[in-house]
């Protein structure tokens, strides 16, 4: 005889209750388990927060770059947040071990591989640009077009505060694959001026009188020397190339060359030289008399 459908449906009521009850037993019996684990991650947070401290007092007498301090804590934090985590895992799992816990990672590794790669990308070169001495928290650089001072560096992210004052986060992976300009690398750095004087002009008397000028100011750097070269004929003046050593932020070079022009500009107005303007010569040939046809002549 089959079994009739009300029959069939108490089964499964009872299998499902069965198993309830079956999960619900398992958690009461692993409940002391789980109070412990939950107990190890809250000394872990309160061990990371600790060791962070520690950590933080060491690295600053050791006069560390800020870089190098902030990629240290963060290690520290993953150090002892993996190993809180798999102690806590461990409790609540008894057979589970260190070793099996990294082979079971090795199966879906591949896989997380490919899913978090630009994830991975970014943590490498937040590793490596924290550890090479170049590009410093406070630098000047300039990468892709976007020009301002590095204000952040994490193990993802560098931030860089333009100097129109936007802030614009750029991934990692983009500051260690592209080429980076670093304007602060050094102490001070070198710009340079064109000058254009009139073509009548001694240029004996217009290099003298642009040397002097240089001389004057205070806010370039003259041990380094002032180099001023002759530079071409253009098409309306002759050109000097004026090149001079500065502080290297931006501003700095933006007002250290202002004052260079305004004292050029003087220097050569003193003096009596032209900075001429562009030039357009007009030049008309004679007029050739028009030959009236021959028909028309007759």
């Amino acid at each position: 005889m089959a079994p009739t459908t009300t029959g069939m449906t108490v089964t499964y009521i009872e299998a499902i209750r069965t198993q309830i009850e079956g999960m619900w037993l398992s958690l009461i019996l692993r409940l002391p388990s789980l109070v412990i684990a939950l107990f190890v991650i809250l000394v872990t947070w309160v061990a990371v927060r600790f060791t962070v401290n520690v950590a933080d007092r060491i690295v600053r007498r050791t006069q560390i770059r800020e870089d190098l301090r902030q990629l240290v804590e963060t290690l520290v934090k993953l150090g002892i947040w993996i190993t809180g985590l798999m102690i806590a895992a461990a409790i609540v799992i008894p057979g589970l071990t260190p070793a099996s816990l990294i082979a079971g990672l090795g199966v879906g590794a591949l896989a997380i591989g490919f899913a978090f790669q630009d994830i991975f990308e970014n943590f490498l070169a937040g590793v490596l640009i924290m550890i090479r001495e170049k590009m410093r928290i406070g630098d000047v650089v300039e990468c892709e077009g976007i020009l301002g001072k590095v204000e952040k560096i994490t193990l993802r992210e560098t931030h860089i505060r333009q100097l129109s004052n936007e802030l614009t986060i750029l991934p990692n992976s983009m500051l260690f694959k592209n080429p980076v300009k670093i304007f602060t690398d050094e102490r001070i750095r070198r710009d340079e001026l064109v000058v254009g004087v009139a073509y009548d002009t001694d240029l004996a008397k217009a290099k003298a009188a642009i040397q002097q000028a240089m001389h004057s100011l205070d806010i370039i750097h003259h041990e380094n020397p002032v180099e001023i070269y002759a530079q071409e004929f253009n098409s309306s003046s002759i050109d000097f190339l004026v090149r001079w050593w500065t502080d290297s932020r931006p501003r700095d070079l933006r007002e250290t060359k202002s004052q260079v022009v305004f004292a050029i500009k003087q220097a050569l107005d003193d003096a009596g030289i032209e900075i001429p303007f562009p030039y357009v010569t007009h030049t008309f040939k004679q007029a050739v008399p028009l030959q009236k046809p021959e028909n028309e002549a007759a």
